[in-house]
């Protein structure tokens, strides 16, 4: 079994965008920076990999809606584990640059607790993610 993905890795996510330009203007940066790669690049969509676990963004012509309510029944945001405090500093510092707007400015770090060092960022199109910081004694 070397090589092969764990039973119940997650495979991949699909987010479905109102722009696909926008959303790839934002997304990109933020998923290359997190050490993703570029994996899929076609008119409708692009994804990029990390190991063996994918993020797909599409843009759909069954679109019902120009704009994603994290507040409604689905999806609400996307964690991601960053390498350092540091690194979240720098990604929330770069953020605007880059289509992003930070959330709960006034908790922030700390606006998932006291224990719990992350940002949450949204993009133009109301897509959450969170960026924790990994801490060294592995209890991120």
């Amino acid at each position: 079994m070397s090589g092969e993905p764990a039973t119940g890795m997650l495979h991949h996510v699909e987010l479905w965008v109102p722009d696909l330009p926008r959303a790839v203007e934002s997304w990109r940066w933020l998923l290359e920076a997190l050490g993703y790669t570029l994996f899929q690049d076609w008119s409708g969509g692009r994804s990029w990999r990390l190991g063996a676990t994918y993020l797909v963004l599409e843009q759909s012509p069954a679109l019902t809606a120009d704009r994603h309510e994290r507040c409604r029944p689905g999806l609400n945001h996307l964690a991601f584990h960053v390498e350092s405090r540091a690194m979240v500093d720098a990604l929330v510092a770069q953020a605007p640059a880059n289509g992003w707007t930070l959330m709960f400015p006034d908790r922030h770090p700390y606006a998932g607790g006291d224990q719990h060092y992350a940002a949450y960022l949204e993009d133009r199109d109301g897509f959450e993610v969170e960026l924790v910081a990994v801490d060294p004694s592995g209890s991120a």
